[in-house]
């Protein structure tokens, strides 16, 4: 059988989603409890690894096994084996054409800035903080220049294994709520750390440091040294997975309280 989970966790205690030899990432506290459940070992696909920090609130993965138990097994028994960060939302039987990162259709990240004087406690690595005033008109012009297919080495890790730069970035929209800046990104896929290099230097466009322009000049350079530092992790949640609804998959149930 494969088996689609869909989960969420908050990434502040882990050192990203991939397998680490310390046992470190969420994958591997996942595969864990599943081998549990299933009597043997289990190793999972997931639909995008997220980094150091990075939460994620709609994360698909599927496995395979060949033991029968029951849904409940897969999702109230498996959270039973996990830490509370961590939880299993949902269980699908799927075919096998079913693939969690190769079905994916698009993948939506959101960042939730507060940008205020001060930096949160309460609210300490659930979102990103950046003091000074932002231009929220400025940073929408810059934005929009990224939308669509382009090579987007300006915003790739160093560390970035993708076979390609080129990613189309189909959606990056930015809205204000009192002090809280919402960055929503939607693309085919993304680079290692690309959501977070935007974001940074949508930050130098909103602060006056640079003008909305210099993100057509940063792109068509294709050198990440010209472009912001990398952001911090601590406001950027993996917010959505497509897939082709022949697949059926269930809908999260909280995501309005992401989306709200």
């Amino acid at each position: 059988m494969r088996i689609a989970l869909g989960m969420e966790y908050d990434g502040s205690h882990f050192c990203g989603w991939q397998s680490q030899p310390s046992g470190c990432g969420v994958q591997d506290i996942l595969e864990q409890a599943l081998t549990q459940i299933a009597c043997h070992p289990i190793r999972v696909i997931t639909a995008g690894r997220t980094d150091t920090g990075v939460h994620a609130f709609a994360q698909v993965v599927h496995f395979e096994t060949d033991v029968a138990r029951a849904d409940t097994a897969w999702v109230r028994g498996v959270n039973a084996l996990l830490p509370k960060s961590v939880s299993i939302q949902w269980m699908q039987l799927v075919p096998d054409e079913f693939h969690a990162r190769f079905s994916a259709m698009d993948r939506c990240y959101r960042y939730i800035l507060l940008n205020q004087p001060v930096r949160p406690a309460i609210l300490q690595g659930k979102v990103g903080w950046y003091h000074a005033p932002l231009d929220i008109v400025k940073m929408q012009e810059a934005a929009n220049m990224l939308i669509g297919e382009h090579n987007f080495s300006a915003f790739r890790a160093a560390e970035c294994q993708a076979k390609s730069p080129v990613k189309n970035l189909r959606k990056l929209e930015i809205t204000q709520h009192g002090n809280y800046f919402i960055f929503d990104l939607c693309a085919n896929a993304f680079l290692h750390h690309m959501v977070r290099n935007i974001v940074g230097s949508l930050i130098y466009v909103g602060n006056g440091k640079q003008v909305p322009s210099w993100m057509k000049v940063l792109l068509e350079s294709t050198d990440r040294k010209k472009a912001a530092p990398t952001f911090a992790p601590d406001g950027l949640y993996l917010a959505k997975i497509a897939y082709d609804p022949k697949f059926q998959l269930p809908e999260f149930a909280n995501s309005h309280l992401l989306l709200a």
